[in-house]
């Protein structure tokens, strides 16, 4: 009798559990749209924001960058064998070697911060370390080498050698503060990594350094942005970018036929297509490029074996980390605006807490530049304009160190992929060591 009483009893409680959430979440979602200050300029204009960022982020980065990206992650997931992660980042790989890889990888990869995200997830998955894996997810967005010498074109050379030594650093220190947080996980990992089988290698390791250069460089002069002097060198080859970006499309294309057995007449019909694209919209790359990315799909998922699963690799990446961007972008729109204009959130609020050298203004420039979206080299111009309405050199350094590393929508996916507590200790971590540096960098400048 006791017994079914008590079963009644929790049954009752567990019922009335499941009513609850689903109540206070419709009774919350009711009061939002009920009160929501549609009359409000600010708030009308906040709308607006948020939709004009994701319009610019859906033309301008995710077609150039993201695309790209997700397959290169699905390659790393399918055709580096997890030994060769072990090896060279895994949790009992020898710490120079790891961290040194990691931490120098961003000087090749021109990379946003939510661009990095596929590519940091590829090689967690195929079991890097997680202190190896942090310092290649910082360095990634940090340390290209665009950005810092753009920085010490236009804000100094002191602030752009600041830069520079203080994401090669922050990358490292970062890595090795995560593994010893969580270094119970890691011995357990490296344990376990001990008792892998040997993989069967499906080519040698010189084959898939190549194909992967040639992936990156291909990602690279997809992405390079115009610069503003329409002279020099980096203009001669933003003059050129789809050109070389084309070579590089044509060598993956001759890797996949010889080496994974992709037809040679469907690679060439596709380069054929293309040609023809680039030739009728000249001023319009970006139709060339989209039927590109259409025929190379078409191309892996026409051919059986290990170009299909390939596809299908960077299809889970994509599926995974795309509708977390989205509303990430959203809401960084939304709360801060695009660069030049404004959110819901004051720009002027911005750049009044941020004068000076105080821990404060460190601290803020720190956390304004970890939530707002930041994509390749646009923190320069947005702090050139801050630093001409008053901001210091400290929360200046300090917005660089952390703005183009993190993100709210990074945040996001970054949880996703390795959980709410590393996530929360390495946002942590970065927005404290930026505001160390900023506090050091402001003192020594003056």
């Amino acid at each position: 009798m006791g017994t079914d009483m008590y079963q009644e009893t929790v049954t009752s409680i567990v019922d009335w559990k499941s009513i609850w959430k689903p109540l206070a979440l419709i009774t919350g979602a009711f009061l939002v749209f009920f009160f929501l200050p549609l009359e409000s300029s600010r708030f009308s204009n906040s709308i607006h924001e948020a939709l004009a960022l994701v319009r610019w982020y859906a033309r301008e980065h995710v077609l150039l960058c993201l695309v790209p990206a997700f397959f290169i992650a699905g390659a790393i997931a399918v055709f580096v064998s997890q030994a060769a992660v072990m090896k060279y980042l895994g949790a009992g790989a020898h710490k120079v070697l790891s961290y040194g890889v990691a931490s120098v990888s961003g000087s090749v990869l021109a990379v946003c911060s939510c661009t990095v995200l596929p590519l940091f997830a590829g090689i967690w998955k195929r079991g890097a370390g997680l202190g190896p894996a942090i310092a290649f997810l910082y360095s990634g967005p940090a340390i290209n080498v665009l950005a810092i010498i753009l920085t010490a074109r236009i804000l100094g050379p002191e602030i752009g050698l600041a830069r520079a030594v203080g994401a090669v650093v922050f990358s490292i220190v970062i890595g090795l503060f995560m593994h010893l947080i969580f270094r119970k996980e890691e011995k357990a990992k490296a344990d376990a990594a001990m008792h892998l089988p040997e993989p069967e290698v499906e080519r040698p390791l010189w084959q898939n350094t190549l194909f992967f250069t040639a992936m990156v460089f291909f990602l690279i002069f997809a992405t390079w942005g115009q610069p503003e002097d329409a002279r020099g060198f980096w203009y001669a080859i933003y003059a050129v970018k789809w050109w070389v970006t084309g070579v590089f499309a044509l060598l993956i294309g001759g890797m996949m036929v010889r080496w994974m057995g992709v037809k040679t007449v469907k690679v060439i019909i596709a380069g054929i297509v293309v040609l023809i694209l680039a030739k009728v919209f000249p001023e319009k790359p970006l139709v060339a490029f989209s039927v590109g990315i259409v025929a190379f799909v078409m191309l892996l998922t026409t051919t059986r074996g290990e170009t299909e699963t390939w596809f299908i690799s960077s299809w889970d990446f994509a599926k995974q980390i795309a509708p977390l961007l989205l509303v990430g972008v959203l809401a960084a729109g939304f709360l801060l605006g695009r660069p030049g204009s404004e959110g819901l959130i004051p720009s002027q609020w911005v750049s009044s807490l941020v004068g000076g050298n105080s821990l404060w203004s460190n601290l803020f420039a720190s956390l304004v530049g970890a939530f707002m979206y930041f994509a390749t080299l646009t923190e320069v111009p947005i702090l050139q304009g801050l630093i001409g309405a008053g901001m210091g050199k400290g929360p200046a350094l300090a917005l660089l160190l952390a703005g183009p590393a993190l993100s709210l929508p990074n945040m996001l996916v970054i949880r996703s992929v390795i959980g709410t507590a590393k996530t929360i200790v390495f946002v942590s971590l970065v927005v404290v060591m930026a505001t160390l540096s900023g506090l050091i960098f402001g003192h020594l400048s003056v």
